[in-house]
């Protein structure tokens, strides 16, 4: 994936707003949510052949630091967060080539199962990334 270096921070941190929102869907976020984040983080996003060395650091930062600097301050809710990524995923189409795609969604999945079994909430906004991530695509 070949970006631009001022879209590459952008691009993260709204990823960062994504798995945010699926873990906060539910109102309660969990250590163990911010856990498995930062394991897939690190075993999928970081090994993958799909984004340039150079930035991988700054993968791991721009998600990480996104998703806790909203889990902190509290005052953003899932939907929120959720409507930014899809405004920002609009702007930027190219950017979700379908392998992008396959590890956002084995992301979000991850998360939704970190602490239990996928509650209703988690089902649905799921569901809606699933079908947002296949427009354009087919």
């Amino acid at each position: 994936m070949k970006i631009k270096k001022e879209l590459t921070h952008k691009f993260y941190q709204n990823l960062g707003k994504l798995f945010y929102a699926i873990a906060a869907i539910d109102n309660n976020v969990r250590d163990e949510e911010l856990d498995k984040l930062k394991d897939v983080v690190k075993k999928e996003w970081l090994t993958t052949n799909l984004i340039e060395c150079s930035l991988k650091t700054d993968i791991e930062h721009s998600i990480i630091n996104t998703f806790k600097w909203l889990h902190n301050d509290n005052n953003y809710n899932a939907e929120t967060c959720y409507n930014s990524f899809l405004t920002f995923k609009k702007e930027h189409e190219s950017l979700f080539t379908n392998d992008i795609n396959t590890l956002i969604l084995k992301t979000a999945r991850a998360l939704a199962t970190a602490f239990s079994k996928v509650n209703k909430s988690e089902l649905i906004i799921l569901a809606k990334l699933n079908m947002e991530l296949k427009k354009n695509k087919l």
